[in-house]
């Protein structure tokens, strides 16, 4: 062993990889001979990069892919849509080493990911969770504590009343744990505030707009909006429409250039934002420690993501408009 992890020679390559395997399964943490490094190529599945926040995943892998050595290449894979059987034929077709992806919870992407699996080829998913599937980590926020902070804030802003809550649909991950962690948050706190409407809209501008201007009809006397999903200009646009008797408090989610404007002018109460740059990070970093890059990383198994949420205000914006 002494001749490998040291690179003393006169080593035969089978023994040097048998070596190499019985260090990592000992757990020692060294930095492995260069040498004896393939190169690995990680598929990073972007789907709907019009959406802010996958468009922030994008750069931040961009970035990450230029700061990367030979060793490792991050191909980025963009689709037009977020269809279940669009992200399984994605992943299932990669000739990449490995995944990340962002994906709703679907017996297609379970199988997708578990064929990846038994093939060797570990798929890590990023911002909302697929607890039952084979896949090696997630890396992401706890969407159960952002609902819940977001029920905080809404029943110490707001006078007891109706929230209108907007999402993409339940299907995803994310969507389904903030409306929970409301949920839980409103009962605990004594169900003076009460979810009204969960309007689902597909993350579709004009789409939630349309749904949130007929649920605002339907209860015009609603104190508040939470939006769990991207879907942020809809709202913007159907709070415009003064179809509430008061204005509404409005809490939402991501930093972008969108929400920075709509904070600073009051439409918007509070963003949360999920950190994409270092959900990005972690998910190379569970990649590049499984994978026996040890040295450049700081996790080990299991990979547990503690990636914090951000909380934005009108008083705290960044001075520098978000890209």
């Amino acid at each position: 062993m002494d001749r490998v992890i040291n690179e003393r020679g006169q080593v035969r390559e089978e023994v040097t990889r048998k070596v190499l395997a019985a260090a990592r399964e000992l757990g020692l943490r060294r930095v492995l001979p260069e040498s004896h490094r393939s190169m690995i190529r990680i598929n990073v599945i972007l789907a709907r990069p019009e959406l802010p926040l996958i468009n922030r995943m994008g750069i931040e892998f961009r970035r990450l892919g230029h700061r990367m050595g030979h060793s490792v290449v991050i191909h980025r894979t963009v689709l037009d849509d977020e269809a279940p059987a669009t992200i399984a034929t994605a992943l299932l077709r990669s000739s990449c080493d490995a995944a990340i992806v962002y994906a709703q919870d679907h017996p297609l992407i379970h199988s997708a990911i578990a064929e990846m699996d038994a093939g060797g080829k570990p798929v890590v998913t990023m911002i909302s969770d697929l607890p039952g599937s084979r896949r090696l980590a997630y890396a992401g926020t706890d969407h159960v504590k952002a609902g819940r902070s977001a029920g905080y804030f809404l029943t110490r802003m707001t006078l007891p009343g109706k929230i209108i809550v907007l999402c993409n649909h339940l299907g995803f991950q994310s969507h389904a744990e903030r409306l929970h962690g409301l949920r839980d948050f409103l009962t605990e706190a004594g169900n003076r505030h009460v979810v009204a409407q969960v309007v689902e809209g597909g993350d579709d501008v004009i789409r939630s707009e349309a749904r949130l201007k007929a649920a605002f009809a339907d209860h015009p006397e609603a104190v508040a909006i939470y939006n769990v999903g991207a879907g942020n200009r809809g709202v913007a646009a159907a709070i415009r429409a003064g179809l509430l008797v008061d204005p509404p408090t409005f809490i939402g989610h991501e930093l972008t250039q969108f929400t920075w404007g709509i904070l600073q002018e009051g439409l918007m109460t509070l963003t949360i934002d999920q950190n994409p740059e270092l959900q990005a990070q972690f998910a190379l970093d569970v990649l590049l420690n499984h994978f026996g890059f040890d040295h450049a990383t700081h996790v080990e198994p299991p990979y547990v993501s503690t990636v914090p949420i951000g909380l934005y205000g009108p008083e705290n914006l960044p001075d520098i408009r978000p890209e």
